[in-house]
């Protein structure tokens, strides 16, 4: 099962969760049209959304809230992008300018947090406590995932545990509120909830993982952003963090200097380095291995063209650089 294909089953779905996204981002502020719709329309496969769809449908839902819900998943999304890009300072994201490079830090910073805010009036609008107890507490999560990450930038003793920590804070939580919600809605048992919301978990931690192997193999253009990225804000991703445990003290000592003070000035070389130690196939592998425990999660579901679906996603993640 191809994209498209995982698309098509819950394209008449997508299509309202777009339609309500552009009508729920209307404001009398017209900064926050321009730059709301620029974001939103800057491209994305909609993953995030798409998994609340698929797994609803996969636990046979017959409501319509699951369209709310996708949408405020991606309002969620398109905020942190929005501060992410803030506080990396990046200029590109998907091929495009970032807003902030567009109309500035501060229009960026609270066109999110209008977003932000935005999308807790919709969770609202749902009618449910659970679901308000799950997108509250995410949001909170990714706050602190984006605070450690903050801390372990331009430390070079960051270790892989602790980088772990972060993506699944920063990157997975959003995934796991995803799948779970869509369970939630279709009024599932605890277990397969669980089950769902570790899907989401393992899937989005395999998502991230990729992203970084892409810092280092992807051109710009393939990337969507600037190649190097990671390394030029000092940040320790897992790639970094194994070819610093695995290379010679020489090799070590750049790419630790790389790290502390940030920059691209010996990026020849450290990439030298990370292909030398397999670093970034060492970060597939672990890619991999979480990509199996999402599919092992989804044994809660009757099989069904949407199971499917979650199934050909997952491995979608690892096929974008293998």
């Amino acid at each position: 099962m191809d994209y498209s294909e995982i698309s098509q089953l819950v394209a008449d779905d997508m299509q309202a969760v777009n339609q309500l996204i552009l009508k729920r981002l209307h404001s009398e502020v017209v900064l926050v049209n321009q730059l709301g719709k620029y974001i939103i329309k800057s491209g994305g496969k909609r993953i995030r959304p798409m998994l609340a769809l698929q797994v609803a449908k996969a636990c046979n839902y017959q409501g319509h809230k699951h369209i709310d819900v996708a949408a405020i998943i991606e309002f969620i999304h398109t905020a942190t992008l929005l501060h992410d890009d803030v506080v990396d300072k990046s200029s590109l994201r998907r091929g495009k300018d970032t807003a902030n490079q567009v109309w500035g830090n501060q229009a960026a910073v609270l066109v999110g947090d209008f977003l932000y805010s935005r999308s807790f009036e919709m969770m609202v609008d749902v009618g449910s406590m659970r679901v308000m107890e799950i997108l509250s507490s995410t949001t909170n999560t990714i706050a602190e995932g984006e605070v450690l990450q903050l801390l372990n930038c331009h430390d070079a003793s960051t270790t892989e545990e602790q980088y772990m920590d972060v993506i699944h804070s920063k990157t997975a939580k959003l995934f796991e509120a995803a799948s779970q919600l869509g369970a939630v809605l279709a009024g599932s048992s605890e277990r397969q909830e669980q089950h769902l919301a570790k899907y989401g978990m393992h899937l989005g931690t395999a998502f991230q993982l990729i992203d970084d192997v892409m810092d280092y193999q992807a051109s710009a253009e393939e990337m969507g952003k600037n190649v190097g990225d990671d390394l030029a804000e000092g940040k320790p991703t897992l790639p970094l963090i194994i070819a610093l445990q695995r290379s010679s003290r020489s090799e070590a000592q750049i790419i630790r200097d790389a790290i502390e003070n940030g920059g691209l000035e010996n990026i020849d070389n450290i990439l030298q380095t990370i292909h030398k130690t397999n670093a970034l196939d060492y970060t597939i592998d672990v890619a991999k291995n979480e990509v199996k425990l999402a599919i092992s999660q989804l044994d809660c579901l009757n099989n069904s063209p949407y199971k499917s679906a979650l199934e050909a996603l997952s491995w979608m993640c690892i096929e974008r650089t293998t």
